[in-house]
């Protein structure tokens, strides 16, 4: 629980509980881990020019709870209890129990009703406070973003914190700054019991990044033509997570007299300085120069970021300065410390490269390993053929498009080319020292030091891993002091000799004459990497110094099985993917590539059943002639037994009976008698002719 600002220092209790909402986003959850590590009185000081509260001895720590914009499983350690769809009279409860309570509203318009509600109940309920509490609102530098010149005369006058009363909102922020009025007004009334403060901050960076991960994305991708929205003349006022959580630190423990307080670094950076400066470290370094309406038709930028990368303003944290001191971790600004914030991001996001080298036998398979795994990695594969191709496509590409400002460059570069063009037709390939610069080069770029590469058949001996990863720049210091360029990795594939021979005498001849795989040559090529490996100098023994252990296995056949089982040894022990994954581009490939796989398995299994079902009724058809011809047989058959039983007792009543009942029927239809059967009868009996 927090005191009253007085003039002399108060006992603080050990513990002070801190609401802070939606602790699952970007600002909020980097102010929850500085708040919940920090011990009050211990990590900021006052200045002691400026008429501030004295610091207590008596330290305390901060107990963090807050609201989550999203129920997930995600550990939070650094926050002691997680609230989800809270109504109003729970969601006070809560707030009622803290002794600050924290409002951050710079990144979801929807927090600012939120914000106003929370801080006009907590001003309703004063009277039935256990003791002073404080509400802080984490506003936005937008709501200066329409202000008029501090000094028609001196339009570089920057605008501080002292004439907050004249500042003007950009017409998308007149929300916030009519929060910011009311947060104030609310805390002047019972200044003891309910203090309020409103820090406007800058437009915040580092520790993964958030409005400005747009441009570290495309350029860690390795995109070329990153944009800048507008001339890209505008100054941003920026400040760093971690310091915008001092702030709100310093706030917290001093409660200082100022009740308005901007939160930006000293930087005054452009935004064309800003974009440039994080793709000259992360990618090509190439910009363009887009029209600022495109910024709202960016997919990836909301309304509310594209606003605030098109701000121009000129600000000075004064009473920050006058107030406080504690130690910045970018005072000076993102470009001014891009390699602290390029680190923060890599960390922060899991970023990091992939590193490996692929050794082994010729014809081992190296290169059918090393695509499986830059497939799977989405690694860059470094051979040395690649590397001196590209290499001589760059030199060129300076040569033909010189830059003025490089000076000297396009002749060094003019004489570089000449001289391995030179090497190269004549077959005596690139002396020692300009292959390891040119590999080294190319291990050092942004692509590789970005995601990574897998290193194929290089270096070959002991000595060239040494110069390789290790050589010596010109002052001396070690290349690794640079840039950790040596791999993480190292993948040594072997085979028997009977083995690489068949696979060899297996493949085709385009292959074997790209590959130099003629039988002299190949077998001139296996016996000096035989020897390598007896040497001392073997080029394993680097790796073992530096403790890497080679992952040694065994290729013994070429089946897709054994690839397949090779890869998942070297996923089980490199790792997942450390890096974006699939592109929303590339998802939407895959979903069309698995439907159009799913819809022939069905047209496959529809035209299987169409099959099954043809050679049923082909079947059944065949059965049923069968059956028909068998019956046919039979009633004939059966005839032709009726006709042969039947004949002898035809002639017996043809000769025997019939000619004499003709004859009574005959008498019969002639008399007509009234019992026609009795006459019938009778006469039988009478002309019976025996």
């Amino acid at each position: 629980m927090l005191t009253a600002r007085s003039g002399a220092s108060v006992a603080q209790p050990e513990m002070t509980r801190v609401f802070l909402n939606n602790v699952d986003s970007y600002a909020s959850r980097h102010i929850a881990q500085v708040l919940s590590g920090s011990v009050a009185g211990a990590a900021v000081n006052t200045n002691s020019d400026v008429e501030a509260e004295l610091v207590s001895n008596h330290k305390r720590t901060f107990q963090v709870v807050g609201t989550v914009s999203h129920p997930s499983a995600v550990e939070r350690p650094h926050v002691v209890e997680q609230y989800t769809h809270l109504d109003r009279d729970e969601l006070l409860s809560k707030l009622m129990g803290c002794d600050v309570v924290i409002y951050n509203v710079t990144q979801h318009a929807d927090q600012v009703e939120e914000a106003l509600w929370a801080a006009s109940a907590l001003h309703s309920e004063v009277e039935h406070f256990s003791g002073p509490k404080m509400f802080i609102l984490i506003s936005t530098i937008m709501t200066w973003a329409c202000s008029k010149p501090a000094d028609p005369d001196d339009l570089e006058l920057p605008f501080t914190d002292a004439i907050f009363w004249s500042r003007r909102a950009h017409p998308n922020f007149e929300r916030h700054i009519d929060l910011e009025k009311r947060v104030v007004k609310m805390g002047k009334t019972e200044r003891k019991l309910f203090s309020t403060y409103v820090v406007a901050a800058g437009l915040q960076y580092g520790m993964g990044e958030q409005i400005f991960h747009y441009f570290f994305k495309k350029s860690w991708l390795g995109e070329d033509g990153i944009p800048i929205f507008g001339d890209g003349k505008n100054i941003v006022p920026m400040i760093h997570i971690h310091d915008l959580a001092s702030v709100v630190y310093s706030v917290i423990e001093h409660q200082p007299r100022p009740y308005y307080l901007l939160a930006v670094d000293d930087s005054n950076n452009t935004m064309e300085e800003i974009v440039k400066k994080i793709a000259s470290i992360l990618g090509p370094g190439k910009i363009q120069k887009k029209p600022s309406e495109d910024a709202f038709l960016t997919k990836d930028l909301s309304v509310m970021e594209a606003d605030s990368l098109l701000v121009s303003l000129h600000m000075e944290a004064a009473y920050i300065k006058k107030l406080f001191c504690f130690n910045w971790v970018c005072q000076f600004g993102l470009v001014e410390n891009i390699e602290v914030v390029v680190q923060e991001f890599r960390q922060t996001r899991g970023l990091l490269p992939v590193r490996l080298c692929v050794l082994g036998a010729p014809a081992v398979g190296k290169t059918t390993v090393s695509k499986k795994i830059c497939e799977y990695y989405r690694l860059h594969h470094i051979t040395v053929k690649s590397t001196i191709s590209d290499t001589i496509a760059r030199l060129e590409h300076a040569v033909r498009n010189p830059d003025p400002d490089e000076g000297n460059s396009t002749q060094e570069a003019q004489e570089q080319l000449s001289m391995m063009k030179e090497r190269l037709e004549q077959n005596r390939g690139l002396d020692e020292e300009l292959l390891l610069n040119v590999m080294r080069d190319k291990l050092m770029t942004n692509p590789c030091n970005n995601q990574g590469y897998v290193l194929e058949d290089f270096p070959q001996t002991r000595e060239q891993a040494k110069e390789l990863f290790g050589g010596k720049e010109e002052d001396g210091t070690s290349q690794n002091s640079l840039t950790n360029i040596i791999p993480e990795f190292v993948l040594c594939l072997e085979a028997t000799e009977a083995f690489l021979l068949d696979r060899v005498l297996d493949l085709p001849e385009s292959c074997v004459q790209e590959h130099n795989y003629e039988p002299e040559n190949f077998s001139r090529r296996l016996a000096a990497y035989k020897e390598k490996q007896s040497e001392d100098d073997m080029v394993l023994n680097y790796f073992y110094e530096h403790d890497i252990i080679p992952l040694q296995f065994e290729i013994s056949s070429s089946d897709e099985a054994d690839c397949l089982s090779l890869m998942q040894k070297v996923i089980d022990i490199v790792g997942q993917p450390r890096n974006y994954g699939p592109s929303s581009q590339e998802v939407k490939e895959e979903e069309r590539r698995k439907a159009e796989e799913r819809l022939r398995r069905e047209a496959q299994e529809r035209a299987e059943v169409e099959r099954m079902e043809a050679d049923e009724a082909r079947d059944r058809a065949a059965h049923w002639a069968e059956w028909t011809k068998k019956l046919e047989e039979v009633r004939q058959q059966e005839e032709e037994e009726l006709e042969a039983t039947s004949g002898p007792m035809r002639d017996y009543l043809m000769e025997q009976v019939v000619p004499t009942l003709s004859r009574g029927l005959i008498e019969c239809c002639r008399a007509q008698p009234q019992d026609p059967v009795d006459f019938l009868a009778e006469y039988l009996l009478k002309n019976n002719p025996f």
